[in-house]
């Protein structure tokens, strides 16, 4: 018998499954499609590894093989809009996106066409439809890998502190960080490891998070696993979130959930737009994640005064 998880998922199978609701192996969208060397295109499956594109645009090449990705596959970053080796987003990389709607109908979009639609499947949060394949730059993926630099490590990461990511413009990371040492220190609870990448500025999608080149800085907090300072936990993070936003930064909104609504409105204005154009596009909600109740919860409770400290 043939193990179908070794066959590749078609976009009929695709669309039908989305259709008909049913459930479907996301894991066989791992195929690259074409490689259209005239044009400079790739056309890779949702869930092909950037290692894989890697080996298969530049066998054999120790630096394009190491190079490391925020997300493994292409379908994630997309998704998420994650900055790659080279501080770009992952937006900056895709020449067009072929995606099963909610409705189950097969649609292509760029920046050309369906340009709004675009907007919002890159960086979305995979709210808008099931991406099937993802046409790249190859271009665009070389000068990725040769641009690549390292995370600059400040202090030592501890392998079991909690990050929390935080956008700084680059003329305030220093002050921002004397801030957060002074945070960390007033609740007890210290730095377990700081590192900084660079990220640069896009303008495609429509919840877009890189809104200029910011100092990406990652802090770990050493929580240890006791009730009460899990609170106090939480209140740190959103002092630090609040000491970035006093100093023009923000905060990737794809991983950090301990946002306020008043601080996600400050950092996202478009957060409500984005969540009625997931309700107009999908009104029957039949495709959530745990990124989008968190957020529907968070902007459908009552506003409430907020104070912030500094």
């Amino acid at each position: 018998m043939t193990d179908t998880r070794s066959i590749p998922l078609s976009a009929l199978e695709l669309s039908g499954a989305i259709r008909d609701g049913r459930p479907y192996d996301a894991s066989r969208l791992d195929r690259v499609l074409r490689v259209d060397e005239r044009h400079g295109l790739v056309e890779v499956q949702a869930a092909t590894p950037w290692k894989t594109i890697a080996a298969s645009l530049r066998p054999g090449d120790a630096r394009a093989a190491k190079v490391q990705t925020t997300m493994a596959t292409v379908g994630d970053s997309v998704s998420c809009n994650t900055a790659g080796p080279d501080g770009r987003p992952a937006v900056m990389h895709v020449e067009s996106m072929a995606l099963v709607t909610p409705k189950g109908e097969l649609a292509r979009v760029s920046r050309t066409a369906h340009r709004e639609l675009f907007s919002l499947v890159a960086g979305g949060q995979g709210l808008f439809g099931a991406l099937y394949s993802v046409t790249l730059d190859i271009g665009s993926l070389s000068r990725a890998v040769n641009d690549a630099a390292e995370p600059e490590v400040l202090s030592p990461m501890q392998s079991d502190a909690r990050p929390l990511r935080l956008l700084l413009p680059p003329d305030e990371l220093d002050a921002f960080l004397a801030e957060a040492r002074r945070l960390a220190g007033l609740w007890r609870l210290p730095l377990a490891g700081i590192e900084v990448r660079r990220t640069r500025e896009e303008t495609d999608t429509f919840l877009g998070w890189a809104r200029r080149e910011y100092a990406d800085v990652t802090l770990a907090l050493a929580e240890p696993p006791v009730l009460g300072t899990a609170v106090r936990a939480t209140q740190l993070r959103r002092e630090l979130i609040a000491a970035a936003i006093a100093r023009r930064g923000s905060f990737p909104v794809y991983c950090t959930p301990e946002a306020t609504r008043v601080q996600a409105e400050a950092c996202y204005p478009q957060l409500p737009r984005f969540l009625a154009e997931k309700r107009r596009v999908d009104p029957g909600e039949r495709m959530v994640n745990p990124w989008y109740r968190h957020y529907r919860r968070l902007f459908s409770n009552q506003k409430c005064a907020v104070r912030w400290t500094s």
